[in-house]
C-alpha cells in the first residue's frame, strides 16, 4: 500500500510540474500522467500553438501598432488592453472590427479572422515575420475592391470557416458545426488521438479494450500520409483540384507522394520517420542525414524491395540538394519542397 501511495504521489507531483510549465489544454492535462514526454514539448509545437485568441496572441501585443497601405486603402491593427482592432479606410469610409483570433504562430506569418454579421472573415493583411511587420495576406494580391467592407477582408463560407478552425484548434465542431466558443486553440493531443474522456476513465479502471484508442502508429505510410493530410493537403485533393504550380510546396503530403522514392508500404518514408509530431519542427538539415541513410546507406539497400543509389557527393546535408527551399509569392518565406529527387540549379519547378 505504501509503494502505492509512493508511484501516485510521484505522478502527481510530476503532473503538476508540467502543468505549470506547460500551456496545457484540458485533454492534456488528462494526458500527462501517463505521457509526461510528449505533454512537455507538445505544446511548445507550432502546432499546438497554430491558433492563438487576440488576448493572448504574442505578435499583437509586440506590435500594438501596425500600419500598411495598399492603394486608396490604409489598414491598422491597434493595440487596446486584452484585444486588437482591425481598422479599414479609403479616406472617406472607415471600417473598424476587433480581431478575434490569430492563425498561425509567425514562424512565417500570421493571419487574422474577426467576425461581422455572423459571419467570419479573413484579413486582407497579415503579419509576415521577415516583414516584421503587415502586407497582403497570400492570395489577396489580385483581388479587384469595390468598397471598404472588401478590402478589409475575404468572406469564408460557413463550411471554409469550419475547416479553418477545425484545422488550427481542437475541438472546434461538434455535430457537424462550428462552435467556437468551446474549441481549445491550437492542434492538441485530441485533435489528432481522439475523445480523450473514455480512454483516461478505461485506464483508471484497468479497461484495457475499453482504454484502446486510434492506433495511429500502426498506420501504413499511405494511411498517415491521408490522416496528416486532412490539414496538410492529401495528394489526391491536390491533384483534383490543384494548384500544379510553386504554391503546392507547402503541401507535404503530396509533394512527398510525388516523390521517386515514395513507397505507400515502406515506413522509412513517413511522414513521421522525420518529424515528431510531439517536437517541434528541426531546423538543422544535417539531423536529416540518418533519415535519408536508412534508405541510402548501403550500395546494396533496399527500399520496398528496390535498389536505392548512393550519392556520389557524399552523405551530408542531403536536403539541400534534393529538398530544395521555394519561396511562393508574396509569402516572404521559404518552404522545403518534400518532393525528393535530384534537383539541378536553374530547372523549373516540378508542380
Amino acid at each position: 500500500m505504501r509503494s502505492l501511495l509512493k508511484v501516485l504521489s510521484i505522478v502527481f507531483y510530476a503532473w503538476m510540474a508540467v502543468a505549470q510549465q506547460t500551456r496545457l489544454s484540458n485533454d492534456g492535462a488528462s494526458c500527462v500522467a501517463c505521457h509526461p514526454a510528449e505533454a512537455r514539448s507538445q505544446p511548445h509545437t507550432a502546432m499546438a500553438q497554430a491558433l492563438e485568441s487576440t488576448a493572448d496572441c504574442e505578435i499583437l501585443r509586440a506590435n500594438p501598432q501596425l500600419t500598411f497601405r495598399d492603394g486608396v486603402y490604409t489598414f491598422r491593427i491597434v493595440r487596446e488592453g486584452d484585444r486588437s482592432l482591425y481598422t479599414v479606410t479609403d479616406g472617406k469610409e472607415t471600417l473598424t472590427v476587433p480581431i478575434a483570433w490569430a492563425f498561425g504562430l509567425g514562424s512565417a506569418g500570421q493571419t487574422y479572422v474577426y467576425e461581422r454579421n455572423g459571419t467570419w472573415y479573413e484579413s486582407r493583411v497579415s503579419f509576415y515575420k521577415q516583414l516584421r511587420g503587415l502586407d497582403l495576406t497570400m492570395g489577396a494580391q489580385d483581388s479587384t475592391l469595390k468598397s471598404v467592407e472588401e478590402a478589409a477582408g475575404r468572406l469564408t463560407s460557413p463550411r471554409g470557416a469550419q475547416e479553418c478552425f477545425a484545422c488550427h484548434s481542437t475541438n472546434a465542431t461538434h455535430e457537424g458545426r462550428l462552435e467556437v466558443n468551446r474549441l481549445t486553440p491550437g492542434v492538441q493531443c485530441e485533435r489528432c488521438h481522439g475523445p480523450a474522456g473514455q480512454h483516461v476513465r478505461a485506464v483508471k479502471t484497468g479497461d484495457v479494450k475499453g482504454a484502446a484508442m486510434q492506433p495511429l502508429g500502426k498506420m501504413t505510410t499511405e494511411e498517415l500520409s491521408d490522416f496528416c493530410g486532412q490539414c496538410h493537403r492529401t495528394w489526391s485533393h491536390v491533384a483534383a483540384n490543384g494548384p500544379h504550380n510553386v504554391n503546392n510546396v507547402r503541401f507535404q503530403p503530396y509533394r512527398l507522394t510525388n516523390s521517386r522514392c515514395y513507397d505507400a508500404l515502406d515506413p522509412r518514408i513517413r511522414c513521421v520517420a522525420c518529424h515528431d509530431p510531439h517536437r517541434d519542427v528541426e531546423r538543422r538539415a544535417a539531423s536529416y542525414d540518418a533519415k535519408c541513410l536508412a534508405c541510402h546507406g548501403a550500395a546494396k539497400a533496399l527500399a520496398g524491395g528496390r535498389p536505392t543509389k548512393i550519392c556520389p557527393t557524399g552523405t551530408a546535408d542531403c536536403v539541400h540538394c534534393h529538398m530544395p527551399k521555394y519561396e511562393i509569392p508574396g509569402s516572404h518565406n521559404l518552404f522545403t519542397d518534400h518532393q525528393i529527387r535530384v534537383a539541378r540549379p536553374g530547372e523549373p519547378y516540378p508542380g
